[in-house]
């Protein structure tokens, strides 16, 4: 029979290597002769083992749209961060560093498809891989409330390639993949290693990064392996700042406390960023194998919040936007009458010099913070992010069924703390460094996955798949230390409780949250025809917190020539909402219409958010369509994929709800505590209803030029967002326009590679269209605008010196393309030269040199 697919796997000979794609695991030591040959295959031919439950497919083969992604395509990129790897080599694929982003400057969510980064399922060797405990409470519209997985701990050095599948899959692999999934393939080689150490930094001459990573690889007998890798990494600080000018015209007074900046935007200093991956194998019979693999990951950062003016700050230092300074009476805190005499101390200048400032001082009876912070100060926020996750289990066949049975557990640890702050509320006794708690999450997973081949009716080789899954998720809330939450003594004089710019969480807030779910499977997939194949899934889940959901999915491919087919999809899904997202607490300092405010997140059911219409969250429901072709010729390779995405009830952070006055003995009453210091509220909802839609072009092309050999590359994305139905009342009108436009409606990436014996060379070219610009999360006049487009260009120089010994050089944004600058009346007001929401790194230009040894 002749299939014009070239299908590297002949289907009547795939009952073992079914088994393989129910995990997505590559691991291969030899234990199966046709694992063997499909690993010897890869480098000719592309294979994913994502998309499908049956055997695994080239990318052209595929009914769904593929990327594979080579960890040496991956490498060909200046940055050792796997976002900025990853940016560069899928199209619809964005993510952006976050300055003065509360925890989203310690993991930074991407977004594939336009959907955020939680819609997008990611798994490691095919098993689910846990989400982060950090949810993106600012910066990114798109991204606001997100609490996907932290990807960026997955070093480069440990995979054998990145399979990304751009296709609604919550019908295979349940909750998460409305915009698709992401494989991580661990690297399984039994011999040989490597050793890497790579230097760079700005051309602005900060931000110097240095990583070593390595992998090596060992045989356990002559049935297993055990293959390790590490990656150690520091990064300095940067920063794209200039003096605001309300901190200049302190200095112009003659305050002599204030910094130069006052306030920096740029990226955070990291320490100690080091990942641990190990992935084993070992084969106990002919027909079965034990599976293995985890990792640890630990990293520091260091970054910068806003500056807190000692002549206006609210609650800080002033309640009446700096007329005066606001003045604590150590009388009325200890429960007694008034006994500061020196009141009002009117602000006229450099406040620190008129003598009715220096009689408060005197008087022991009377306070302000400006005696600790003369010059105000710019908290900056610490962060240590742990992660760590092990899987294990047994593969193989019996009779004609293969399977596959696992166990897993992750978490990820976020433990936040503030230095250069403090506790208004408890007067001159607070400390300025606080320890403000931290979210843990963790998730276990138990999976049951059966195949087979069979025949029914006329139509043979037809594969069946079927499992179960189960598991657990918890997110928990760690208390901090007292005098980052307590409201103190003078909390009643208008003081702001806890440690200022990232409250701690308290007693009240702290605590464990946890829920379970179980998954049920099956799976069909066949060709009915010698030129088209069928596909079919059903998923059942049952989540013990809101209920269950059923859901679908149909794909197929026809292949109209050797060289041509087309395929399509149709699926629907659900993104069910996160433990984390149902119960978090947090409190930010954000900026609106150009001033800044203290915002409480709070639980959707808590009793703030339910006053102002928080009700408990249901899962988002998805219906998505696709189309595409695939063309192949010889040494052309092209595919054309549309999409279409209907999500119901998204789950968001909503748009800051401001408390009035009016309210407050009513919120009191509900057992809001000091009502009155909260000057807003977010909570996550069901807000809004989206269509996105968008079309993904990927192309290759391989001749010979230059004596050499030569590969183009093209990687297109347009992607459309509208909002559908919204709730003015919690989504305005500029969120909705940072939904609809804040990402490029148009990415492009045209790669030319060459190589000859011993030099290689990748130059690229990044496309970025225009964009909805924010600073500072400003959707008003004032910090906002459309950017222009603007392109950027990458290269990469490499010589073998001898065998085994690389040497790299090359730079990211190699011209220095500059980000968007903020327009007149925004630019500086801040400390900030360009909006920091743009889709190109904002610090400019990046150079760097690489040593790699391979053994």
């Amino acid at each position: 029979m002749t299939i014009y697919s070239k299908r590297t796997f002949g289907l009547s000979s795939l009952s073992l290597a079914v088994s393989l794609a129910l995990t997505g695991s590559m691991a291969s030591t030899g234990v199966f002769a046709e694992e063997t040959e499909a690993a010897k295959a890869e480098s000719i031919e592309k294979i994913a083992v994502i998309g499908t439950r049956a055997a695994p497919r080239s990318i052209g083969d595929s009914p769904v749209p593929v990327d594979i992604i080579s960890s040496d395509d991956l490498k060909k990129n200046g940055s050792t961060d796997m976002i900025d790897m990853l940016v560069t080599s899928i199209p619809s694929f964005n993510s952006r560093a976050q300055p003065i982003s509360d925890a989203a400057t310690l993991v930074r969510p991407v977004n594939l498809r336009g959907l955020p980064s939680d819609s997008t399922l990611v798994l490691v060797n095919g098993k689910r891989r846990h989400r982060a405990a950090v949810i993106a409470f600012q910066g990114g519209g798109i991204n606001d409330g997100a609490q996907g997985p932290d990807i960026s701990v997955i070093p480069n050095a440990a995979l054998k390639q990145v399979e990304v599948l751009r296709d609604g899959a919550a019908a295979q692999y349940g909750s998460d993949a409305i915009a698709g999934v992401m494989n991580f393939v661990l690297k399984d080689d039994a011999d040989g290693g490597s050793l890497t150490v790579s230097q760079g930094e700005y051309y602005e001459g900060d931000g110097a990064t240095t990583t070593i990573d390595g992998n090596l690889g060992l045989a356990v007998t002559d049935h297993g392996f055990i293959n390790m890798s590490l990656q150690y990494k520091n990064a300095d600080a940067t920063s794209r700042s200039v003096q605001r000018p309300d901190a200049k015209a302190l200095i112009d007074v003659g305050n002599s406390f204030v910094k130069d900046p006052a306030q920096v935007w740029g990226n955070p200093e990291i320490n100690d960023d080091y990942s641990i991956f190990v992935n084993s194998g070992f084969d106990i019979s002919e027909k079965a194998r034990l599976y293995a693999f985890g990792n640890y990951a630990s990293r520091d950062a260091v970054g910068g919040f806003y500056y807190r003016n000692p002549h206006n700050r609210g609650n800080v230092y002033s309640v009446d936007g700096g007329k005066t300074l606001l003045v604590g009476d150590v009388g009325l805190a200890n429960g007694g009458p008034a006994t500061c005499a020196t009141v009002p101390v009117p602000v006229d200048g450099n406040v620190l010099d008129t003598d009715v400032y220096k009689a408060m001082v005197a008087d022991p009876n009377c306070f302000s913070m400006n005696q600790i912070f003369p010059g105000g100060y710019t908290p900056s926020f610490t962060g240590t992010i742990e992660d760590m996750s092990f899987f294990g289990g047994v593969k193989g066949d019996i009779g004609v069924w293969n399977y596959d049975l696992s166990a897993g557990t992750g978490g990820n640890k976020a433990s936040f703390g503030l230095k250069n702050s403090l506790n208004p509320s408890m007067g001159l006794d607070t400390p300025t460094d606080f320890d403000t708690g931290a979210y843990d999450q963790k998730e276990s997973t138990i999976n049951l996955d059966l195949s087979r081949m069979m025949t029914l009716g006329g139509i043979e080789d037809i594969s069946f798949a079927s499992g179960f899954e189960w598991r657990n998720e918890s997110f928990e809330i760690i208390q901090g230390d007292e005098a980052s939450w307590i409201a103190g003594p003078y909390a009643s004089q208008g003081f702001s409780i806890g440690s200022h710019g990232f409250k701690g969480f308290g007693p009240e807030s702290a605590g464990k949250n946890s829920r379970h779910n179980i998954g049920i499977y099956t799976d069909l997939e066949a060709y009915l025809t010698s030129h088209w194949l069928v596909g079919a899934a059903l998923r059942y889940e049952d989540f013990s917190t809101f209920g269950d959901t059923l859901n679908y999915k149909l794909s197929t491919q026809y292949a109209a020539t050797e060289e041509l087919s087309f395929r399509a999809s149709h699926s629907t899904g659900f993104r069910a909402p996160t433990v984390g997202q149902e119960n978090v607490v947090n409190t930010q300092t954000s900026i609106v219409n150009g001033n800044l405010i203290q915002t409480f997140i709070a639980p959707p059911t808590d009793p703030l958010s339910a006053f102002y219409g928080g009700e408990v969250l249901k899962p988002e429901e998805s219906v998505s369509y696709a189309l595409g072709a695939v063309y192949e010729y010889e040494n052309f390779f092209l595919t054309l994929d549309y999409y279409n995405i209907e999500v119901e009830g998204r789950i968001a952070q909503s748009s800051k709800i401001e408390v009035e006055a009016a309210d407050y003995d009513a919120l009191r009453a509900a057992g809001v505590e000091f009502p009155e210091l909260i000057q807003g509220v977010t909570y996550y909802t069901n807000d809004f209803d989206t269509t996105t839609q968008g079309i993904d072009i990927v192309g290759s092309y391989d001749t010979e030029l230059l004596s050499g050999n030569t590969k183009f590359s093209l990687a297109y994305g347009w992607t459309d967002t509208s909002v559908d139905k919204f709730d003015p009342e919690t989504t305005d009108a500029g969120k909705v326009r940072r939904l609809e436009d804040g990402i490029p409606a148009h990415r492009a990436t045209l790669t030319w590679a060459q190589s000859w014996d011993q030099l290689s060379m990748s130059l690229r070219g990044n496309y970025f269209g225009e964009y909805y610009a924010t600073h500072a999360d400003d959707t008003s006049e004032w910090g906002s605008e459309m950017a222009d487009a603007a392109i950027t260009v990458d290269l990469d120089v490499s010589y073998a010196l001898f065998d085994g010994l690389t040497v790299s050089v090359g730079a990211n944004n190699l011209f220095d393309q500059e980000a968007q600058k903020l327009k007149n009346g925004t630019l500086g007001e801040l400390g900030a030269i360009y909006y920091e929401s743009g889709p190109f790194d904002y610090n400019g230009g990046f150079y760097y040199g690489r040593v790699n040894y391979r053994f």
